[in-house]
């Protein structure tokens, strides 16, 4: 069997966007696992930062992306829940007060997945390839089920929060104007509207509802105008009527990082490594980040030192301990802060989301971080 550079083993964004990366240095990439076809009822969407839109633009993959794949977000408004003798705690953030472009770009993850297909095939120096092909170092980014991370024996215990994610399209009566949305609820729901071009222009969002396991298979099957109504009720009409524009799909949800993400001739990249609560929109961008931080530590290596040299790997380990850590402690205080059913936590809580809000300099520090910059 020809060897190859590197084997990279999962098919998704993280593990393709590695390919397209490694490739791009001369290295021969080997491309196993096999591809998940596309669904016309895919209601996935990415909430990508400025790092994540730079490495896609390197690969020359974002700009060949459709024009109402992607929409940008210039502004964010946070709200807490609702306490019994006071309003709900309120943060906002402003790319035009934060000096940047925009904070984020929502994408349809159907859109960018084809889009790297097609980069990958037209890449000369990646090829599709048996997973046991022999390699200089094998790349895990097969997701949080990753069966050879299992096989080398690696730790990952996730910690469910015993909630689910539910995803869909809605369309909305008024413009979006580019505005997130999000509400942290009681019981620890949190509830996010990301302004979308799908599938009516200036009018669509992307629904990311994080509830418990009972409410989120209720919500799943729910009678179309009974979850509309539920809707209605949770954003408090912020956003305008809103509509059910797509198909409802739900996941679950859980806190995990691997034992060791790196070794002699392995590494590990994307929710094969961690997993965090999509409350910050940052698992993608955590995985990007992973396949920028090993493409350099590669391109950077010593020209005698082998491609699965363990020490050349735990310079990747070493950057992407703290971004990782850091992002998954930072959710998981998040939401059991807002999970917490005390009266004192809900004020507590309300009130240091307006303290924040009125915190510039650390609201501009939080924006830098989220931007990846």
């Amino acid at each position: 069997m020809q060897s190859v550079d590197v084997l990279v083993k999962g098919r998704g964004a993280v593990g393709s966007s590695l390919a397209l990366s490694l490739a791009a240095q001369g290295l021969q990439v080997g491309l196993a696992g096999a591809a998940e076809p596309a669904r016309a009822d895919d209601v996935r969407t990415y909430a990508l930062n400025a790092a994540s839109v730079a490495l896609l633009t390197e690969l020359k993959v974002w700009d060949s992306l459709p024009a109402d794949a992607i929409s940008p977000v210039y502004d964010m408004v946070v709200c807490g829940d609702v306490a019994a003798d006071q309003p709900a705690g309120r943060l906002s953030f402003s790319a035009w007060q934060q000096g940047v472009r925009e904070l984020a770009v929502i994408v349809d993850a159907a859109a960018l997945d084809a889009q790297l297909a097609t980069a990958l095939r037209f890449s000369p120096h990646v090829r599709n390839v048996d997973a046991a092909t022999p390699a200089a170092l094998t790349a895990l980014c097969e997701g949080r089920e990753s069966a050879a991370r299992q096989a080398l024996g690696v730790e990952f215990k996730p910690k469910a929060y015993g909630h689910r994610a539910l995803a869909t399209r809605l369309v909305a009566d008024r413009a979006h104007q580019g505005v997130a949305r999000q509400w942290f609820r009681p019981g620890g729901e949190v509830l996010a509207l990301l302004p979308f071009e799908r599938p009516s222009p200036a009018h669509s969002y992307g629904l990311v509802w994080s509830c418990a396991e009972e409410r989120a298979q209720a919500l799943l099957v729910m009678d179309e105008h009974d979850f509309e109504r539920e809707l209605q009720a949770a954003t408090l009409g912020a956003a305008g009527v809103l509509k059910l524009g797509g198909a409802r799909a739900t996941w679950p949800l859980a806190l995990a990082r691997a034992g060791e993400v790196s070794g002699p001739g392995w590494a590990l990249l994307g929710d094969a490594a961690h997993l965090v609560h999509p409350l910050a929109g940052q698992g993608l961008n955590l995985g990007l980040g992973d396949v920028a931080a090993l493409s350099r530590v590669i391109a950077a290596r010593e020209p005698w030192r082998p491609l699965g040299d363990e020490r050349l790997l735990r310079r990747y380990a070493r950057e992407r301990l703290a971004p990782t850590l850091a992002m998954g402690e930072l959710t998981d205080a998040l939401q059991r802060l807002f999970a917490h059913p005390s009266p004192a936590a809900q004020g507590l809580r309300n009130r240091g989301l307006d303290a924040l809000n009125q915190l510039t300099p650390v609201k501009r520090w939080l924006t830098q971080r989220a931007l990846g910059l």
